[in-house]
């Protein structure tokens, strides 16, 4: 079953390697983004070294690294397990012998993983010869890094499954699953970082799951955070993942009992 499980990931990689089209563009789109947020954040701290507990070169870093993590654990799975339970394709996981849900991870996996190595690696170089990246050269944080941003990837991907599962129970879950990727971007930290929201709606914001997909990890990277700080901010990562797996073991279990083919 282990085996199984590690082929998909393996078919996931090689569909994603087929589409180099996408590839290519993905990371022109990706390096504009990483440029319009430089500037931007640039004109927004004018003459200030520091705003929001960040300086200018921890705020350059962090929108660089923050996208090329994006492109890492960011994934379709929502949208595609919202197709399969319309057009009733779902019914075929269920007399399969492998769990629905494990096999959308491991290929979200498989997905991340094209990403990572022909995406993330490579714009991030590309991406340090046009803008003043500043990387950290202590392994302990890279290697840190990467396990939150593995981390990142299985909280978003839980995110994912249970916005595409909630098709079981709403038919139609096209404006949740739209409405959580606006979520995902503004209050994760990709977009603005969690220190430049009032205190009051910091308070709010960690007491939800988006911080821990890119704000921990960008401020660890770019040393924000440092010290004992860091395994907290590991600790909350882990919490978060452990605690998702609760609505996501009821949403699955229930919605096993509803399924319906929408059209015949």
């Amino acid at each position: 079953m282990h085996s199984a499980y590690i082929e998909m990931i393996h078919m996931r990689f090689l569909m994603m390697l087929a589409y180099r089209v996408n590839y290519y563009s993905g990371i022109i789109v990706y390096a504009l983004n990483i440029g319009a947020y430089y500037f931007l954040w640039k004109a927004i701290y004018g003459g200030s070294e520091t705003l929001g507990g960040m300086t200018v070169a921890q705020m350059t870093t962090y929108v660089a690294v923050s996208w090329m993590a994006r492109a890492f654990y960011f994934n379709n799975l929502d949208r595609e397990i919202a197709a399969e339970i319309k057009d009733g394709s779902v019914a075929i996981q269920f007399i399969r012998p492998y769990n629905y849900v494990i096999t959308k991870m491991m290929q979200g996996l498989g997905e991340g993983l094209f990403r990572f190595f022909l995406f993330s690696i490579p714009g991030m170089i590309f991406i340090s010869f046009l803008i003043p990246v500043q990387l950290p050269t202590d392994p302990a944080i890279w290697s840190i890094f990467l396990f939150m941003l593995l981390m990142s990837f299985l909280i978003n991907t839980q995110i994912n499954i249970i916005t595409g599962l909630f098709a079981f129970f709403l038919e139609n879950n096209e404006g949740m699953m739209r409405m959580k990727r606006v979520l995902v971007d503004l209050f994760s930290g990709l977009v603005v970082p969690m220190s430049f929201f009032p205190v009051w709606a910091q308070g709010v914001l960690q007491l939800l799951p988006f911080p821990a997909i890119t704000y921990l990890p960008g401020s660890v990277f770019t040393g924000k955070v440092t010290g004992a700080a860091v395994y907290h901010a590991l600790g909350v990562q882990l919490l978060w993942f452990v605690l998702l797996i609760i609505p996501l073991y009821l949403l699955w279990r229930g919605a096993r009992t509803r399924m319906f083919v929408q059209g015949g």
